[in-house]
């Protein structure tokens, strides 16, 4: 595609997430929309001068406050920093083509995403120092669509979005946020694998264009005790399926409290050649739509996940706030990251299910094994 911009990763600053990442557990923001949410913000705010006269209501559109309230975005940057976050989510959770549709917002999305890295850039930047670099991750949401899944519980082989729709909206996406100066990408909250491996075809699409590669993560949601994500897929099967992408994490966030997420973090830990990763809810929701779990009894669970060895990325989701992140930083700083193991030679193989089969011994596994279907 002509018209993409030639990037390179800065050099520095990738030698230092690499570099960090072997020596300490790397702790990742909290939750934006619940510090959005604190400050009880108007339509008038949404709309700012620039959209004062737009024709559909803006309340809600959170991704769109780096455009109308830039402070109050790069304040919140602040605040995750000052408690210690090694690594700031940038602000797109819903900055897609698909997702903003919602608000007639479309054609700004290349805006949102630049403006959105350009501000987490420049407060990780005022709060980098040798001894503790900060890092901005692009964040592509799982946008308001499945590929996997009919929306219409009469037409079960409708579907609403299809694979070339979302490569196309998170190319758009991501590269807007390597321009804007991210570090790294975050394919996050990851509800169905279809949508995730279309963002992961993207970014390999768009770094070969760009002659250059930035670490992806990889972050998936399991949706109830079931341990399952929504599309169906077991935690061990969702890893399969996009193994082939040499992820710098896998890993889990949302939907659950630390208490109900153990088990699945614990199985990624077992099974992943790779970093892995967890930012939990602050609990499960209660009645109202909140969340209880307080900064003291989340670091609690999450020290007894880094003292077992389970971790190398660690923050917190829905609820979670600096209070929260200040708790788990203090947890992080007293234990090694996870080790990353060598996996045993074997086909992997993945559908609703993992399938693996053991092939003939081998010192070391080939750089291909793993293909997903």
């Amino acid at each position: 595609m002509s018209g993409t911009p030639k990037l390179a990763p800065d050099p520095d600053r990738q030698a230092a997430l690499q570099a960090t990442l072997e020596q300490r557990i790397l702790v990742l923001d909290g939750a934006m929309g619940t510090e959005i949410q604190e400050l009880k913000l108007d339509e008038a705010a949404f709309r700012g001068a620039r959209f004062a006269d737009w024709p559909s209501e803006l309340k809600g559109d959170n991704d769109l406050l780096v455009l109308t309230q830039p402070d109050t975005i790069k304040a919140i940057h602040g605040d995750y920093l000052e408690a210690g976050a090694d690594i700031l989510e940038t602000n797109t959770f819903n900055a897609t083509r698909l997702s903003q549709a919602d608000y007639g917002m479309e054609e700004i999305v290349p805006e949102l995403n630049r403006e959105a890295a350009r501000l987490a850039r420049e407060a990780a930047a005022a709060h980098s120092t040798p001894d503790k670099p900060r890092f901005v991750a692009g964040v592509l949401g799982p946008t308001s669509r499945t590929a996997s899944i009919s929306p219409d519980v009469t037409d079960p082989g409708f579907r609403n979005v299809d694979f070339e729709e979302l490569r196309a909206n998170y190319r758009e996406a991501a590269s807007a946020l390597l321009e804007g100066g991210a570090d790294l990408i975050l394919v996050e909250t990851v509800f169905d694998t279809l949508n995730a491996k279309a963002a992961l075809f993207a970014l390999d699409e768009l770094f070969e264009e760009m002659g250059a590669g930035w670490p992806v993560m990889v972050s998936g949601t399991i949706t109830d005790l079931s341990g399952r994500t929504l599309s169906g897929q077991t935690v061990e099967a969702l890893f399969y399926s996009v193994r082939h992408a040499h992820l710098l994490s896998i890993g889990l966030n949302c939907a659950l409290g630390p208490a109900e997420l153990r088990a699945y973090v614990a199985e990624l830990a077992r099974i992943a050649d790779t970093r892995v990763s967890a930012h939990p809810n602050a609990g499960l929701p209660n009645e109202l739509g909140g969340y209880d779990l307080g900064p003291e009894a989340m670091a609690e669970h999450l020290e007894e996940w880094m003292a077992s060895g389970l971790l190398n990325i660690v923050g917190g989701c829905c609820g979670t706030r600096p209070s929260h992140v200040a708790r788990i930083a203090e947890a992080a700083a007293k234990y090694p990251p996870r080790p990353v193991p060598k996996l045993k030679p074997a086909l992997r193989l993945s559908g609703l299910e993992p399938f693996v089969a053991q092939t003939a011994e081998r010192d070391e596994p080939r750089a291909d094994e793993g293909v997903a279907a």
